[in-house]
């Protein structure tokens, strides 16, 4: 029981971890090129997980399959122009998620190439797992990220492209952004008819014929 346990989370962190960590750090990395170096000064433009982790976020990962790292300090007023720029910085996160779901989506079938019987299965087949933990991960991060409420990414686009005076309507909700998000999520349909169509349709593009090896991984049936 345990060793599963044990497995389970072995398969889960590493792309989990990544996944969150590459999130952040590309927000920070277009804030500083498009002219705010907050993130870069307080060192957090670094792969280096212990720089990122938010313990909740990091338990929720292990629990449901979904986490999140410590929010990278942006000061708007820093970028050279706010409202343009912003989009960027926060599309940043997202586009990073749908870069790393492709290339683990490549690796997977690349890892699954290698026929059954070979001695080398013994270790592909960890690396196999995590490459389809990291399709499910970084899919679900793009996706949920998108979501068109502040303080999510796609709040913060929907806030660049919208004219002045609706932009600031938007920005009004951010105090309870994620109360919102949690009460859509959680107590309506919003998961089941959104966001899961779009997992299961992204997962079956990049995954193709192993698309419920993704699912079965991201389940936890994996032993």
């Amino acid at each position: 029981m345990i060793e599963n346990i044990l497995y389970k989370l072995s398969i889960m962190l590493v792309p989990g971890l990544l996944a969150i960590t590459c999130h952040e750090v590309s927000h920070g990395y277009m804030a500083w090129r498009y002219g705010d170096p907050t993130a870069r000064m307080l060192g957090r433009l670094t792969l280096n997980p212990l720089k990122h982790i938010d313990i909740f976020g990091t338990l929720m990962l292990v629990i449901v399959g979904i986490g999140w790292a410590k929010p990278v300090p942006v000061v708007v007023e820093n970028l050279r122009n706010p409202k343009k720029d912003m989009i960027w910085v926060s599309a940043a996160g997202p586009i990073t998620n749908l870069t790393l779901a492709v290339i683990s989506a490549g690796l997977l079938h690349l890892l699954l190439m290698v026929p059954s019987g070979s001695s080398a299965n013994f270790m592909l087949q960890p690396l196999s797992y995590m490459a389809a933990f990291s399709i499910y991960i970084n899919l679900l991060l793009a996706f949920f990220n998108m979501i068109p409420i502040p303080p999510l990414d796609g709040g913060r686009v929907l806030m660049g492209v919208l004219p002045y005076r609706q932009a600031m309507a938007l920005g009004k909700l951010e105090p309870y952004g994620m109360i919102i998000i949690i009460l859509l999520v959680f107590f309506t349909p919003v998961f089941s008819y959104l966001l899961l169509p779009l997992l299961m349709l992204g997962v079956k593009l990049l995954a193709g014929p192993y698309s419920m090896l993704v699912f079965k991984v991201a389940s936890f049936k994996i032993m």
